[in-house]
């Protein structure tokens, strides 16, 4: 967890209120750029900015939640005139956020997502309070006339997978930048340069071909998860993304020739089984890596103390439970509570 001591400062809350609804809003425009038209209404395939919401409470507290209600008008506000339908889709972008993070919270999680659990809480998280801006969303769509009844469920799933696939693909990558001081260069300078090449040059081809060639970005998924846990496997897994979506949006390789629903259930299929895979694989290797790390303090401990105990001497004190190692897999994961 990353410390903000400005916060307690006077303004501090209030310059940190104002920088999440900054990266709310230009999460959000990103996202635009690869909208598509589904029965009428635009739809994200990706929608980075609730990634970035649940993240940023995660990271500095629910109490920053007004963040998001600033970010989420600043969109409304590029894109139409306030109104009912405003007003309601605030609230709904609002309340999924904190709702995932009060969830998530409950179950334990840890930001560092060393563990196969947490990796599943997020998932879980991500897809069942997604389902309140979802529905609140096309509900009002519907009520203010702005689409037909018809289309309800096709725009709700699109909705739906659009959020949940924010949250997959761009909150770990900010919960891993939150620990970035903790974390040491690689030392396989060569292999990152060469996952790098690999991704620049496959996933182009495997996005744009005619072939529909998209199963060739997994094994670059699995290596980026092998090698470098979740850091790696989910770059490949949002760069792929991105170029989807933007190969779908133009009606390209892979997507050439199919109606915009079926662009749309390819699309978001596709990103979702990727998005799981880089995000379960990756917790899966972390936490057989902390669990052999721990065995291997173990034995080495356990080594000293024979010898402290062949040689007639005490054995060395141990270290009490504060400066254990926050990782070891029998830890529950629970933390105090933080002032919020």
């Amino acid at each position: 967890m990353v410390a903000f001591p400005e916060a307690r400062r006077p303004g501090g809350h209030a310059a940190l209120v104002l920088a999440v609804a900054v990266c709310y809003f230009a999460a959000g425009r990103l996202g635009l750029l690869c909208k598509l038209t589904v029965d009428g209404a635009v739809v994200t395939p990706i929608w980075p900015p609730t990634g970035v919401a649940v993240a940023a409470l995660l990271i500095l507290g629910v109490r920053y939640w007004p963040g998001v209600t600033i970010g989420a008008y600043l969109i409304v506000l590029s894109l139409d005139t306030p109104a009912l339908y405003s007003l309601g889709y605030m609230v709904g972008n609002t309340l999924a956020p904190v709702v995932a993070v009060v969830l998530l919270r409950r179950a334990g999680f840890r930001t560092d997502l060393g563990r196969l659990r947490d990796g599943l809480a997020l998932v879980f998280c991500a897809l069942s309070a997604m389902l309140i801006s979802s529905t609140v969303g096309v509900v009002l769509l519907v009520v203010t006339d702005r689409m037909p009844g018809h289309a309800f469920w096709t725009v709700w799933l699109a909705w739906w997978v659009g959020d949940a696939m924010g949250v997959l693909l761009v909150t770990p990558l900010l919960l891993m930048l939150s620990h970035a001081r903790g974390l040491r260069p690689t030392p396989r300078r060569w292999e990152t340069g060469t996952l790098a090449v690999a991704v620049v040059g496959i996933v182009p081809f495997a996005v744009y071909s005619h072939y529909s060639l998209l199963f060739l970005v997994y094994p670059l998924i699995i290596w980026g998860a092998l090698r470098f846990e979740l850091v790696g496997s989910m770059i490949c897994a949002l760069a792929t993304s991105v170029l989807a979506a933007l190969a779908a949006n133009s009606e390209a390789g892979g997507f050439r020739g199919l109606s915009r629903v079926e662009i749309m259930a390819k699309l978001q299929g596709f990103n979702g089984t990727m998005a799981l895979t880089a995000l379960l694989l990756s917790a899966v290797i972390a936490e057989q890596r902390h669990t052999r790390r721990s065995v291997q303090r173990a034995c080495e401990e356990l080594v000293e103390v024979l010898e402290h105990l062949t040689a007639g001497e005490a054995p060395p004190p141990r270290p009490s439970l504060e400066d254990a190692d926050p990782l070891l897999p029998g830890d529950d994961g629970r933390r105090p509570p933080e002032s919020s």
